[in-house]
């Protein structure tokens, strides 16, 4: 009995096993004839860091559906290159692509990209920036990954430079769900006394001419560069600069250079040496392409209470041969090696930053892929405009709209309709937007009530809403623009 009674609880555990391992088996047979999910829950609407081949460079690329952007630490930490729906914005030097080269005191090698400098520069004394491929600008940062998913952010931190006293860190910040990059630059005094610096943020825009543009010129030189490249930024209505603005190199009469009748500064690129000092109050400038119809708009906080350098928060470059004056007084343009290549350069300036030993500060910017269109009327906070919003109410009741715009962000455009009195009537959904796409607003809407102006915002993906891009009064005559000029 006693044996009879083990051997059935030994058949018993035996088919208890079986029937667990058939458990197992179909359980795994079921995982792997389901999709697996990936590390990213949803890769789709995620930003990633990863290590890529760049032109011959080892670089980091951080990334989400509508920008890439490409680091390379060992190059001065530089960001090489920003790609927003297939276009690059940022000048790569052909020359020295997958390159590096110590730091010179001697040269300089101009890699592209956009890079941290210093101000005051010149060699008057120590406290101005001698320049050149040294410490600062060429050499090695560490690369640190701090985060990844919804939010991407690397940190780069410079090599300590002596000669200045400054240590550069640098952590760059890019959101799943916008094109949006974001920068935080500090500069640290490494020294053992009191130093004034500022810090510089300067990109250098590609002005070549795109490889599927007709040539406009018979002339070679001029057919090589984009005839339709400008910059803006309003100029200061109080500035302490001749004419709003401060020719600091280059020709003091430059029909490429003016101040609109709207209040902004314009820059139109030609192929010339020219150095651009603004006393802009705003907070932004904007790069645009009409060849190819993207823009840039980047962001700074100005900051009334404190010091600029040379009083410029903002400087433009446009490179090219420079004008010079023989020992007889014959001007000519230089046949300098260095006036080749195509380039803008887009500068923001921090406030000089008194320091003492150990102290640091902050320089905070933004960046704002989108699209341009043929004209350029200013930046808001949720875009650009092109074509100014009108608002003419029809024989009908209706409001016939027309506009264009570049947006910021993914969502929706949303119209605001307020009375006479500023009360507030409804709202009303016009249309689906993404920054990949040129905004063309043609339509006629029924509105709540008799309102007497409207305002057009952008909401994003998420029901935030970015702000306005313009208001008007029903009749079409603009009221006010947010922070449009």
């Amino acid at each position: 009995m006693e044996l009879m009674t083990r051997d059935f609880f030994r058949a018993d555990r035996r088919r208890r096993f079986a029937a667990f391992f058939l458990l197992i088996a179909a359980a795994a047979a079921c995982a792997q004839s389901s999709p697996q999910p990936s590390s990213h829950a949803n890769p789709v609407s995620d930003c990633r860091v990863e290590a890529v081949d760049y032109k011959g460079w080892h670089a980091q690329q951080v990334s989400n559906r509508w920008v890439q952007l490409i680091v390379v630490p060992q190059n001065g930490g530089r960001l090489m290159q920003v790609t927003f729906a297939g276009h690059p914005y940022l000048f790569v030097n052909p020359k020295l692509a997958g390159k590096y080269m110590p730091p010179s005191a001697d040269e300089w090698f101009n890699y592209g990209g956009d890079k941290l400098w210093l101000l005051p520069e010149g060699n008057n004394d120590e406290q101005h920036w001698v320049g050149n491929s040294d410490l600062l600008d060429d050499g090695p940062f560490t690369f640190r990954k701090l985060s990844e998913g919804k939010q991407c952010e690397i940190e780069l931190v410079g090599t300590p430079d002596p000669q200045t006293g400054v240590q550069f860190t640098r952590t760059i910040r890019l959101d799943a769900d916008s094109p949006g990059i974001r920068f935080h630059a500090t500069m640290k005094n490494i020294s053992g006394h009191k130093l004034e610096w500022s810090m510089q943020s300067v990109s250098q825009y590609d002005t070549g001419n795109a490889a599927n543009s007709p040539a406009t010129s018979s002339d070679s030189t001029a057919a090589r560069f984009n005839h339709d490249f400008w910059t803006f930024t309003p100029a200061n209505p109080h500035s302490s600069y001749l004419n709003r603005y401060h020719v600091r190199f280059g020709p003091a009469e430059n029909r490429a250079v003016s101040v609109r009748e709207d209040g902004l500064f314009a820059v139109h690129y030609v192929h010339m040496a020219a150095e651009l000092w603004l006393d802009s109050t705003d907070g932004w400038l904007a790069v645009v392409d009409g060849s190819s119809r993207y823009a840039m708009v980047e962001r700074f906080q100005y900051d009334e209470s404190k010091p600029y350098p040379g009083k410029a928060s903002v400087i433009f470059w446009t490179n090219g041969p420079e004008m010079r004056l023989s020992a007889d007084g014959v001007p000519s343009l230089s046949a300098d090696s260095d006036a080749g290549p195509y380039y803008l350069e887009a500068e923001l300036n921090s406030p000089l930053c008194h320091l003492r030993a150990g102290e640091s500060c902050d320089f905070e910017t933004e960046w704002f892929p989108t699209r341009a269109g043929s004209e350029f009327r200013g930046v808001t906070d949720a875009g650009i405009v092109h074509k100014p919003l009108r608002a003419t109410r029809l024989d009908n009741g209706k409001i016939k709209l027309s506009a264009s715009f570049g947006v910021f962000f993914g969502g929706r455009l949303v119209a605001h309709f307020y009375n006479q009195h500023g009360g507030i009537l409804g709202t009303m959904p016009l249309a689906d937007v993404n920054p990949g796409e040129p905004v063309t607003l043609e339509t006629e809407v029924a509105p709540p009530g008799k309102p007497a102006r409207l305002s057009l915002h952008l909401e994003d993906e998420n029901g935030v809403d970015r702000g306005s891009l313009q208001e008007v009064k029903i009749d079409g005559v603009q009221i006010g623009t947010g922070d449009a000029h």
